[in-house]
């Protein structure tokens, strides 16, 4: 090709060229520009979410600390149908909060509703960056139990679960929407998940030594005769705070539970507090609490009785310091019999065996003392003909409930660490092994202390209290207190059944969280 031919070849590539770099930066422009859109989009719906999320905890906020549940005379349960749900009121309309444009609230009590209205609870808004945020919440009441009794409460309770719907909004030159939903409820549980509990947050709240172990049994299967079948699991321990072992023998047959985490053998300071130390075997993992656990304080009697029950010798008081109903036999000379009633302080020792029955004992304090004393968990107690055919010794059907007040001798609840409940001769003899026929409640911050020379059976619901285990022995059930210490070698075998029975309510949970966008 000659050289003529090729003239203006460079200007048509060099045009081509010129075009395809413009394409080109055409295209990353518009990609910029689509980045930052997005970005600016992402941003905004990020926003967006967040103000819904404020109103879901705004709303679960209102409806766990300021909103009062029915049952009161102002709000009674009958006013709800809470046999379907959502739970219905006011003509069969659902229980309703909203401030969600077009949607009515329903509730049947109106001060109810504008509080939830009010600014801030139920709607609201707030600024990020040069944005506002808005929110607008629905709660509404998926179900509801009116007459629920947490063990040891004699008023009932009302459970609820709501569902709480949130729209989070930014209305700029691009617009933004997300609407969170989630579950706010309390779940009812047993009372006696664990073998011991102790709600405090502190160091050593729970001290096992001495060889002191934990593990389970199941008083459904027990026959009533020799010893039951242990398993080297479900004898979980449960705090709020530290478990700390020692000895090499000690063993946790169970998972610990506790918000706290992490293992050390060097100890626990308040500064560095580790769920487990010691030199004991945890035969368990160790499994995190979200939230510390925390029980309610029973109901108990403020002044039980000006009664006083001191036996020693194994007969009954007579003249001026007779105890209604009590009863003694001469064939039986070292048993006395007490039924059910309100009591001050009783105290037994020598060789005197002590005999309750299925009902409650509201007293001040309880002490056994000595060798050849004990607690016996009767059937059916001393019914007539009691003087002609003596104690029924069978298994307890119980439930026997001791209601502890706890005052000093001026009516003031006694000090931390004070005894309260001292059970160190031979202890409970409640045969079926069954540890709710005897069961011991306690609202105050004195000492329950366990221990004797054989087998004991029963439950310690005093969640503020201190306990103590010594001597070496058995016991059958679970405890729930403040702090527990068994440095004395005591076993204690958490009983399986009692997941069948004994319920409470948990704390309030958020949960079930979804989201999406408009």
């Amino acid at each position: 090709m000659s050289r003529s031919n090729q003239k203006g070849i460079a200007l048509i590539l060099t045009l081509i060229l010129v075009l395809v770099m413009s394409v080109m930066a055409v295209s990353l422009m518009f990609l910029s520009q689509s980045e930052t859109w997005s970005s600016f989009n992402y941003r905004l719906m990020s926003q967006a979410r967040d103000g819904a999320e404020a109103g879901i905890n705004s709303a679960a906020n209102f409806l766990v600390n300021t909103y009062a549940q029915p049952g009161g005379a102002g709000d009674p349960t009958s006013a709800y149908s809470n046999t379907v749900s959502p739970v219905t009121c006011c003509g069969s309309s659902t229980v309703m909060l909203t401030t969600v444009s077009g949607h009515t609230s329903k509730y049947p009590v109106p001060s109810v509703i504008n509080n939830f209205n009010t600014a801030g609870v139920g709607k609201g808004s707030f600024t990020a960056g040069n944005v506002t945020i808005n929110y607008n919440t629905e709660a509404t009441l998926l179900s509801m139990h009116s007459s629920f009794f947490p063990f040891g409460v004699t008023t009932p309770q009302t459970v609820q679960t709501w569902k709480i719907v949130s729209d989070g909004s930014i209305s700029t030159v691009r617009n933004a929407k997300v609407e969170v939903s989630a579950i706010l409820e309390r779940h009812i549980t047993p009372t006696f998940n664990y073998a011991v509990f102790a709600a405090s947050n502190q160091c050593n709240a729970v001290r096992f030594g001495g060889g002191g172990v934990t593990n389970s049994y199941d008083s459904s299967t027990y026959s009533g005769t020799g010893t039951p079948t242990f398993s080297a699991t479900d004898g979980s321990v449960g705090t709020n705070g530290n478990l700390d072992t020692s000895g090499s023998t000690t063993t946790i047959n169970g998972n610990l539970y506790t918000p706290l985490t992490g293992v050390s053998q060097q100890g626990c300071s308040a500064t560095n507090m580790d769920a487990f130390t010691g030199s004991g075997s945890l035969n368990g993992s160790i499994a995190p609490l979200p939230q510390n656990i925390s029980y309610p304080t029973p109901v108990i009697p403020t002044n039980p009785s000006t009664l006083d029950v001191s036996l020693t010798d194994g007969t009954c008081p007579t003249g001026t310091s007779a105890i209604p109903g009590c009863l003694a036999l001469a064939a039986y000379p070292h048993d006395i019999y007490l039924p059910p009633g309100n009591y001050r302080n009783i105290s037994i020792s020598g060789q005197t065996r002590l005999h309750f029955s299925q009902g409650i004992y509201n007293i001040n304090t309880f002490k056994e003392s000595g060798n050849n004393t004990g607690v016996y968990i009767d059937e059916t107690g001393c019914a007539a003909p009691c003087g002609t055919v003596g104690f029924d010794l069978t298994p307890g059907s119980g439930p026997v409930v001791l209601k502890v007040t706890g005052n000093d001798s001026s009516g003031n609840p006694v000090a931390s660490g004070t005894d309260v409940v001292t059970l160190t001769g031979n202890s409970v003899q409640n045969p079926s092994l069954s540890p709710n026929n005897f069961q011991i409640l306690y609202a105050g911050v004195g000492n329950v202390a366990l221990a004797g020379s054989s087998a004991s059976a029963g439950l310690v619901y005093a969640p503020n209290a201190t306990y103590a285990f010594t001597g070496g022995s058995d016991w059958y059930g679970a405890v729930v207190g403040n702090a527990l210490k068994d440095m004395g070698g005591t076993a204690v075998h958490y009983d399986r059944n009692l997941r069948k029975s004994g319920y409470t309510i948990g704390n309030w949970m958020l949960d079930s969280f979804t989201w999406s966008k408009y």
